[in-house]
């Protein structure tokens, strides 16, 4: 399939992606929209696109009423996250032979972002109670919309290990830890938000034990 001209003047669409290629950043030759970088960025902007989800829902609820403190705190921390996935994604989105022309924290995954993520995700885990055992998502609106997010993340680390096969760069990058690091904290930001909201997670056995002994679950184990 060959691009095709545009029949009206766009800011927006270009025709150039009509053969099913795309550009990469700082130039180069394009790719394919299949190729397993563009599946790997791609797959972080699904993850952007739930979290803004979430914080819209957010967003509701502090117009309808006063939301918890920890609501707030976390609509806050949530636009963090997404604009951070805007640096993971450049950092996969760059043309491999441009690499030099990256930036720690601004177009690369710097080790700060995930010491930071570390942080995190000890203090919001020191702040609930976590599950007894495995959880069925959709408790609440923001914890889903969170779930969602987590599963999307795990999506675009499977795709940047396959990718990393290939690219000694991204094997070496914080990027694949950042990706890990960041599917656990999501899990708890879900539980996070259905504790702010006096709700308690849905176990998957009918007969589940609630909160409290901290058995291990799949979203976390990985």
């Amino acid at each position: 399939m060959t691009s095709r001209r545009l029949s009206f003047d766009s800011a927006v669409a270009t025709g150039r992606g009509d053969d099913g290629t795309t550009g990469l950043l700082f130039g180069g030759d394009r790719v394919r929209k299949d190729d397993p970088r563009t599946e790997a960025y791609g797959t972080l902007d699904e993850v952007v696109a739930a979290l803004g989800m979430a914080r819209a829902e957010l967003r509701t609820k502090a117009d309808d009423r006063v939301p918890p403190p920890s609501m707030a705190a976390l609509a806050d921390l949530i636009l963090r996250l997404q604009r951070e996935l805007f640096v993971a994604g450049a950092e996969l989105a760059t043309n491999p032979d441009a690499r030099s022309k990256q930036r720690d924290g601004e177009t690369r995954v710097s080790e700060a972002m995930v010491d930071s993520l570390d942080a995190t995700l000890r203090d919001m885990e020191a702040a609930i109670e976590l599950p007894r055992e495995f959880v069925v998502p959709g408790e609440t609106r923001v914890s889903a919309a969170l779930e969602l997010a987590r599963t999307a993340v795990r999506r675009a680390e499977r795709r940047t290990v396959t990718l990393a096969t290939d690219d000694p760069a991204i094997a070496a990058s914080p990027l694949m830890p950042y990706l890990n690091r960041l599917a656990d904290l999501l899990w708890i930001l879900a539980r996070v938000a259905e504790q702010a909201e006096a709700r308690e997670s849905t176990a998957v056995r009918p007969q589940g034990r609630g909160v409290g002994d901290r058995t291990p679950s799949p979203e976390r184990s990985q």
